[in-house]
Order: structure tokens, then sequence, then C-alpha cells
């Protein structure tokens, strides 16, 4: 448990630092597409259900195109992601993945990638935040 808040206070730090301002502009490849949802931006998420994924695994998809994936068991992953003509991208260890957005309200985003093999059905809740 301790772990679990260590890492939920990384990745509010870089949710901090992510909304700060830069001293040069970002370069244009790294901002993903405007248009299309946005809610699941700059949160940080849970994995309560999936077909693939540990529950408990954490999810943040950065404004300026950054995922950051993590869990009490692993080291932080560093990726991208995208969203463009209504499909989401994922890009994991320089592999892009394509996802679908079948649920996304503020309590729940639910994704499901199409992994190669079988697809990777992803339900999301807010982590919990630590208390102060």
């Amino acid at each position: 448990m301790k772990r679990c808040l260590t890492v939920l206070a990384i990745l509010s730090a870089l949710l901090a630092s992510g909304c700060s301002e830069q001293s040069a502009p970002p370069e244009p490849q790294a901002q993903p597409a405007t248009e299309g949802p946005a809610g699941f931006v700059n949160t940080v998420w849970s994995v309560s259900e999936s077909s693939g994924v540990a529950p408990g695994t954490l999810y943040v998809f950065l404004s300026d195109g950054s995922l950051v994936i993590t869990s009490s068991n692993s080291k932080p992953a560093l990726g991208k992601w995208r969203y463009e003509g209504g499909v989401l991208t994922m890009i994991e260890t320089g592999l892009p993945y394509q996802a679908d957005i079948v649920t996304l309200t503020r309590d729940e985003f639910t994704i499901k990638s199409h992994n190669p093999g079988a697809p990777v059905t992803m339900t999301f809740a807010p982590a919990e935040r630590p208390s102060r």
C-alpha cells in the first residue's frame, strides 16, 4: 500500500509538472489531436477490470501525448498516445495499438485495445488519491 501511495504521489507530481508553463514550446509531434473526447486526459486511472492487464495498474494519458503506466509490481513505463479521426492510439515500447473508447464518464473509462492476438478490454476508475 505504501508503494502504491508513493507511485500515486509521483504520478501527481508528473501531472502537476505537465500543466506548468514551459520555456520552449513542445514539438508538434508530441501534441495529441484535440478532436474527440478528452475527459480521460490528465487523470490517474486505475484498472478495475481487464481481460489482460492486472487490476490496480495505473495509466495516465498526459496532455502532451505522454503515456505513463505503472503498478506496484513494476517500474513505470513511458509511452505515447494520440486521438485522431475518432481513434485512440497507444504506443507502448514503440509499438502502436489502436483502441476503441467504449465508455467515458467521470467515474469510468473503458477501452478495447486491438493488441496482437485477442483484443484487450480495460475498464478504469479514477485512482484513489493519497490522504495528506
